[in-house]
């Protein structure tokens, strides 16, 4: 089962981590840049201003400049910015592959658990395993902590990755008890486990300020969770499909 398990892991991981890569790549690194000269200082957000006498305003001039050069890797007058570029997209697309390979294995192992509780896994199983791993990495935590900008305030990194983990913990705990339990007790302990981390609370700083503009901060949080959405899908089911033997 050891072997299956590494197996359907390695296989549903790598996918997933490059289908990850791929619309990061299209939807929401742009905007990790567009953050990151807001946070340098390099260019500036004044809401409201209106256009000046160029002929554009400063809502649009500051998404130009970092992406100009940041996403193409060169400027007008150089080519020397561009190994960097390379070198951040492959290291982001090792990353993905890393990380969904891990949560590849976890799955894996849950399916090797429910097997043992007579349980089949397929890829339609696969596929709402995939969904409640969403919810417990990424939909649950984010109503906590929303993904965060470059450019935007956040409370201590520890106190909040304690809290992401926790959550993570209780909400697939939940969801775990909700799928393969039983009567009213079941229900209860799901909804408890459900609420416990957000009576809790996430950390957050005492103030709310930042560099970036509060649009790009929220299209970096809903593009990030559509994307999360999409790759845990294809995770899950591509775990299970594997899992299955009917490609292996």
């Amino acid at each position: 089962m050891i072997q299956r398990m590494v197996t359907s892991a390695l296989f549903a991981g790598f996918a997933a981590g490059l289908l990850a890569a791929l619309l990061h790549f299209a939807f929401v690194q742009k905007l990790i840049l567009v953050g990151e000269g807001y946070e340098s200082g390099a260019v500036q957000h004044f809401g409201g201003v209106a256009a000046g006498e160029h002929g554009h305003d400063a809502a649009t001039a500051p998404e130009a400049a970092p992406t100009a050069t940041a996403e193409d890797g060169h400027d007008s007058h150089s080519h020397e910015a561009s190994a960097p570029a390379e070198n951040r997209n492959a290291m982001t697309s090792l990353f993905f592959g890393l990380t969904y390979i891990a949560y590849a294995l976890l799955l894996t192992a849950g399916f090797g658990l429910a097997q043992v509780y007579g349980k089949e896994i397929g890829l339609r199983e696969g596929l709402l395993w995939g969904l409640a791993g969403f919810a417990a990495f990424q939909l649950a935590p984010a109503m906590g902590l929303a993904p965060e900008l470059p450019g935007t305030m956040a409370a201590d990194l520890t106190a909040r990755q304690v809290w992401w983990l926790g959550t993570a913990v209780s909400t697939g705990l939940a969801l775990a008890v909700l799928g393969y339990g039983k009567g009213a007790l079941s229900l209860a302990l799901t909804a408890v486990l459900l609420a416990l981390p957000h009576v809790i609370g996430a950390p957050h700083p005492e103030g709310f300020s930042g560099v970036a503009p509060p649009e790009l901060a929220a299209a970096f949080a809903a593009r990030s969770l559509g994307v999360g959405l999409i790759v845990w899908a294809a995770l899950g089911a591509l775990a299970g499909h594997f899992w299955s033997g009917k490609t292996l």
